[in-house]
């Protein structure tokens, strides 16, 4: 078991694509297999179809296909029947991906999925060409430049939406309560992603906001703290808000370094697979420790993968109060494995478990206070057609690994996920670093409540009520 990330090791952990799958840099791993097995599985006869069916291919189709197509085709299929988060990764998306991680790529700036064969956006990032563009949680991309983007792979699809700063893109959306499709026409640009943004509320109380996990997250919530209690003019802060909506992952690094920053000791997270290399553990440690004020964590059904992974420790800890609705329910890891020809492979290798045993996969983190959005930022006309789509969830793609104690059961005491379509808060309507506050609790109810909640808690330690009685 291990407790930290060697020199070699970069653990992403994301919804899917833009900011895709977790990432585990490793040499490449093959199982031993007994005589037993290769003889069960008749391996060697299933090949022996394959490449029967690739030379007549070869041989009768109804024009020349070159092999290269032909092979990476096969490898993308047999990848797409295990999970939606294993994939093969070319050359040029693989160089790609790995720049993301950095905060910085040229595209659009939208986290996808896909269901029932359908381009879906989980949320567009803030501040985006996509956000910007008028892109909402939940809307469906139809069309990519005049295309129809049924039953295309999720790696292609970003692939065709990834491209050169200043180079435009048309897509068409559908969205609920809006009948005919929406044509947008985008200019990409280089989306840098300020992960972190923080604001000095009033009376000793602080609001974070951190959208992605990046390669300085941590660093930067921790300079937004000291910044905010050097506003406050007193030793430490007296409560926190830490907004984790609409945060689709990042770097598992940055997650367990952000998490043990309120953490003092314990399991943050581990991760068990059936190969003995993906069961590892990560510990909090004293040092660095912020002080025990309060917490109160917002989340949603945007929340997935390494946001939950800090909801879930802080949760389990009881360190933080969670406010909001059901996460997303991204808790499975992915190994990327370089290949020769400059690809990789993306293949599902273990599960996220949180400090009490549960697993995070296709069921997420259920709020302590669950809190739906107030209002609704896409309104449904009178007589207007319904989109097929609303919130998605990990366990609404089909192929999704479903959770080993049970999608909706944990220990007895989890409930059913409400399949009720949620609304999720419009956080494109609110600057968190210029909002006037009244005006922010007017527009988030989640947000309001969470503040509330921080008052209410200073007054009864306080001893407040008693002396004002």
């Amino acid at each position: 078991m291990g407790s930290g990330f060697s020199a070699r090791e970069k653990i992403l952990s994301g919804v899917c694509v833009l900011f895709g799958v977790t990432l585990v840099f490793t040499g490449l791993h093959l199982p031993e297999v007994s005589a037993k097995e290769k003889v069960g599985s008749n391996l060697f006869d299933e090949l022996k179809t394959f490449t029967d069916v690739l030379s007549v291919v070869k041989r009768d189709y109804v024009s020349e296909v070159e092999n290269k197509k032909l092979v990476e085709g096969a490898i993308k299929g047999m990848l797409a029947t295990l999970d939606p988060h294993s994939g093969y990764l070319d050359p040029d998306f693989y160089q790609d991906l790995q720049v993301q991680t950095k905060g910085e790529f040229g595209g659009l700036g939208i986290e996808i999925t896909i269901k029932d064969g359908l381009l879906v956006v989980v949320a567009p990032m803030e501040d985006s060409p996509a956000e910007k563009a008028g892109v909402r949680p939940g809307d469906i991309v139809v069309k990519i430049d005049g295309k129809y983007t049924k039953e295309l792979s999720l790696v292609d699809a970003v692939k065709k939406l990834r491209g050169p700063k200043g180079s435009p893109i048309s897509i068409s959306v559908s969205r609920k309560g809006v009948s005919d499709l929406l044509d947008l026409t985008i200019v990409r640009d280089n989306i840098e992603v300020r992960s972190v943004k923080g604001r000095y509320l009033e009376d000793g109380f602080g609001y974070v906001r951190v959208s992605q996990f990046m390669e300085h997250t941590a660093d930067d919530l921790k300079a937004a703290l000291n910044a905010m209690v050097k506003q406050s003019g007193l030793p430490e802060l007296r409560g926190l808000i830490l907004d984790l909506r609409n945060n689709p992952g990042g770097l598992l690094a940055q997650a367990v370094r952000v998490s043990d920053m309120f953490l003092k000791e314990g399991v943050i997270v581990y991760t068990d697979g059936r190969v003995d290399s993906q069961k590892q553990k990560f510990f909090a440690h004293g040092r660095g420790t912020e002080p025990e004020y309060p917490i109160v964590i917002l989340v949603n059904g945007g929340s997935a993968s390494a946001s939950e992974i800090v909801a879930g420790a802080l949760k389990d800890h009881g360190r933080a109060l969670i406010l909001g609705t059901q996460t997303f329910g991204k808790g499975s890891v992915q190994t990327i494995t370089p290949l020769e020809n400059g690809g990789a492979l993306a293949l599902t290798t273990a599960l996220y478990y949180t400090k009490s045993g549960n697993s995070i996969q296709a069921r997420g983190v259920a709020p302590d206070i669950e809190v739906e959005a107030a209002g609704a930022h896409n309104v449904e006309p009178q007589n207007a057609t319904r989109s097929p789509i609303g919130e998605i969830r990990e366990e609404d793609i089909p192929g999704a690994i479903q959770n080993p104690s049970g999608a909706s059961e944990g220990n007895g005491a989890m409930k059913k996920i409400n399949k009720t379509p949620t609304v999720r808060p419009d956080l494109t309507s609110v600057n968190p670093e210029t909002e006037n506050i009244g005006e922010w609790e007017r527009k988030d109810s989640q947000f309001q409540r969470a503040l509330d909640l921080l008052k209410t808690f200073r007054v009864f330690k306080g001893g407040e009520i008693a002396s004002s009685t």
